[in-house]
């Protein structure tokens, strides 16, 4: 039996391991939507080719139009006999929300609550009907403050990364790009890689550049630290010996696997953590990143190019769980000098 397949060895369980991040993580404290909108889901519909048109991110597309679904579906068809939107009144929403911020955070709440007013602005444009939501105002929710990571904490986990196995390799090149860049999941996943072909590729190590494909059709550049370069030739050494290298996407799976998914890189990155006793998901890097970038006097006009933010509200949300423990420490570098 092959080393790499025997139980219980250091292989056997970075393969064992690798087949959790291919499988789509299971949404943990929200139970399935009820979606079936009947009479509703027309003009839902409509909706969505609506957004489309407008180049909207597959992802937005199904938030803002999975809400009035929901919405329809749960409430109005369960708990009134309203058929048609046209019927729809400010208490019908003002209740939907309630009954949401008993059963969900203030936050994921506040998200329905936009996505519906995205659907009903649009429906009032485009039928001149009523707008339910018109004089409403979106539920008062203070976020939650994101920590960013300790020196102990990112030694932790590129502890957790050490060696030369191809998952290990891989794990912590992806990783050191996380912590590089803060660009997030999707885009990391999607990083094409042809080394035969640097036009067809999105990683450039000489340059110290990868092209990702951003938000809202934007396909920025960022830029990556000489140890991300280093941790990314490491593991590309291996990759090039992959049953699989042929394949576009950067990251390959163990055991002769394809590239990896969002949900399979979301995985590996969970499981490191744990092994780390970190607390660690992809969204936190980008927290980090932006923290980093601040608190050394980086530009704001520049962090909000490198993550691609079009509003600088993004600056206040981002790297805000220190903003205090900044000013203070900026203090003394501007009024005692």
């Amino acid at each position: 039996m092959p080393e790499s397949r025997k139980p219980g060895s250091v292989a056997g369980m970075e393969a064992g391991g690798e087949r959790e991040t291919t499988a789509v993580p299971a949404r943990r404290g929200r139970r399935p939507k009820q979606l079936d909108a009947g009479p509703f889901a027309a003009d839902v519909a409509s909706f969505g080719l609506h957004l489309a048109a407008e180049n909207k991110a597959a992802g937005t597309i199904r938030i803002y139009t999975e809400a009035p679904l929901w919405f329809a579906a749960a409430h109005l068809l369960s708990r009134t006999d309203k058929t048609r939107w046209e019927q729809v009144h400010t208490q019908d929403v003002q209740r939907w929300i309630t009954w949401l911020l008993g059963r969900y955070s203030g936050a994921y709440a506040r998200q329905q609550y936009r996505s519906l007013r995205q659907f009903f602005g649009w429906l009032a444009a485009e039928d001149e009907v009523p707008d339910p939501m018109a004089r409403l105002r979106a539920p008062a929710v203070r976020d939650a403050p994101v920590p960013v990571f300790t020196s102990v904490e990112l030694a932790r986990l590129e502890k957790a990364c050490q060696g030369g196995t191809f998952a290990q390799r891989r794990d912590a090149a992806i990783l050191s790009v996380f912590r590089a860049t803060g660009i997030r999941l999707a885009e990391l996943a999607q990083i094409r890689y042809h080394p035969g072909d640097p036009g067809r590729s999105d990683l450039d190590l000489d340059r110290r550049e990868i092209r990702v494909r951003g938000k809202g059709g934007k396909d920025p550049t960022v830029r990556i630290d000489h140890e991300a370069a280093r941790r990314l030739d490491r593991y590309l050494r291996v990759r090039a010996r992959h049953e699989q290298a042929y394949r576009r996407g950067l990251w390959l799976g163990t055991g002769g696997r394809g590239p990896l998914t969002g949900n399979g890189i979301y995985q590996l990155v969970k499981r490191r953590g744990e092994q780390a006793g970190v607390a660690v998901y992809p969204h936190r890097f980008r927290h980090h990143f932006s923290h980093t970038w601040l608190d050394r006097g980086g530009a704001e006009g520049d962090l909000m190019e490198l993550n691609g933010w079009s509003s600088p509200q993004m600056l206040h949300r981002y790297g805000g769980s220190v903003r205090g423990a900044r000013a203070r420490r900026h203090y003394d570098l501007i009024m005692n000098r």
